[in-house]
């Protein structure tokens, strides 16, 4: 029988399709709807935001990084949340709070005002809602994990890639506040009510087992350890700080991608075809990341993902025409999709179920810290340089040694796990 509390949807035979599916689906649903949460998604709006509030471009870099070291905190008790009262619950709410944040903001009008409402999106977005969407499909998967990761990250990245151009077009057309508007109400009255109707926070809720049964030739789950046991371990750190690098450069490039392609010589549409192209090409990661990991180690995915990354940081100061840009958009897009799937597959499959929520929070909690860091130091770079490429040789320097030590690291057995083949009995 289904846990009270849990709703009347049916119950799968051993043979039916598994429900973990479209739970699968919902959490990618809800990391696209982190949108305005996150530095991709206010780069969207930042340049018309900073001319309509006449704020400079240092001073908006600041208020990003209080609103996102603030917002971190919310990842320090979601994941708590999450383990005891289950991903149901905590995705409708935050998905309206969210909701209600962005509606306001769109009509907001003092810095102040900006201050305490980014702070609360990227709160509820970058940290809470992120963490939540990530641990729902670690709860439903297990042995299939990569797999599922990699295919939760390809539905993410198909949603992000038409929500995209969808609010900047809207910005464009309409204003960034009418934009902004749309984006709340639909978190408010699409993603919360969908959340609540058909989120199942583990398969032990609709009387199904983990998976959907076990695989014969599969080996035994891997021990749940608890987040101290975790943080223990050299390899939690090497992949939380490879994650954290290449969200400190990508959320300064998002930030101000417009203004460093600028730099170079290029216009806004060259802006907006970069985003296309990096969201393109991120697909390809993913589904190649996916497969790669479901078939050998991570920490080889991550080190080649970490070598993209140094390549194209290094590249981007040098660009100088159309397929330069284009090229340093493609490699980039792939090491974005190599190093999403890692994150996303890694702690579940290294660390087991039971801690997840909060292994997986104190994992968010560094990206959001290096995310918020990462725009103030494009600004300051250019403030006492007068460029952006200081700050990209530097960052792919960082990015290097990460690499060098993500091959190197000894991993949980659970993240070394190769699949069976095919062909095997």
């Amino acid at each position: 029988m289904a846990k009270a509390g849990t709703g009347a949807l049916p119950q799968a035979g051993p043979k039916a399709f598994y429900y973990g599916w479209v739970s699968l689906g919902l959490a990618a649903l809800a990391m696209v709807g982190t949108l305005p949460g996150r530095t991709q998604g206010l780069g969207l709006v930042t340049e018309p935001l900073m001319r309509d509030l006449g704020i400079g471009r240092v001073l908006f870099a600041e208020v990003n990084l209080v609103a996102t070291l603030v917002g971190s905190l919310f990842c320090l008790g979601i994941g708590r949340l999450i383990d005891r009262r289950g991903s149901r619950l905590v995705l409708t709410v935050v998905a309206a709070a969210l909701g209600l944040v962005v509606l306001l903001m769109s009509a907001a009008e003092a810095v102040w005002a900006l201050v305490a409402l980014v702070t609360l999106s990227r709160g509820f977005g970058q940290s809470a809602l992120s963490v939540a969407s990530l641990a729902l499909v670690g709860k439903w998967f297990s042995r299939r994990l990569p797999l599922a990761m990699g295919v939760y990250a390809l539905a993410m990245s198909i949603g992000f890639m038409v929500a995209f151009p969808v609010v900047g077009a809207a910005v464009q057309s309409s204003g960034w506040r009418a934009a902004w508007a749309g984006v709340g109400l639909s978190l408010l009255f699409v993603l919360a009510p969908l959340a609540w109707l058909f989120v199942r926070s583990a398969p032990e809720d609709l009387g199904l087992e983990l998976d959907g049964g076990a695989a014969r030739d599969e080996p035994p789950l891997v021990e749940s350890v608890t987040l101290a046991a975790a943080l223990r371990t050299p390899a939690f750190w090497v992949f939380a700080l490879a994650a954290s690098v290449y969200g400190l450069a990508a959320s300064g490039i998002a930030l101000f991608n417009e203004s460093i392609l600028a730099e170079r010589g290029f216009d806004a549409h060259t802006y907006y075809r970069t985003l296309v192209v990096t969201a393109l090409t991120a697909l390809l990661g993913n589904f190649a990341g996916g497969a790669f990991a479901a078939k050998g180690e991570m920490r080889r995915l991550l080190a080649v993902a970490m070598l993209l990354l140094t390549a194209s940081l290094a590249a981007l100061p040098q660009v100088r025409t159309q397929g330069q840009v284009m090229a340093y958009a493609v490699v980039m897009g792939l090491a974005g999709g190599f190093v999403m799937v890692v994150f996303f597959s890694f702690w579940g499959r290294a660390y087991g179920r039971a801690h997840l929520g909060r292994i997986q929070g104190a994992a968010q909690i560094l990206t959001v810290l290096a995310s918020a860091v990462g725009p103030l130091v494009l600004a300051e770079c250019v403030a006492r340089t007068g460029s952006y490429a200081v700050a990209f040789y530097a960052l792919a320097g960082v990015v290097a040694v990460l690499g060098v030590a993500a091959a190197a690291v000894p991993v949980p057995i659970g993240a070394r796990f190769k699949a069976p083949s095919p062909t095997s009995s």
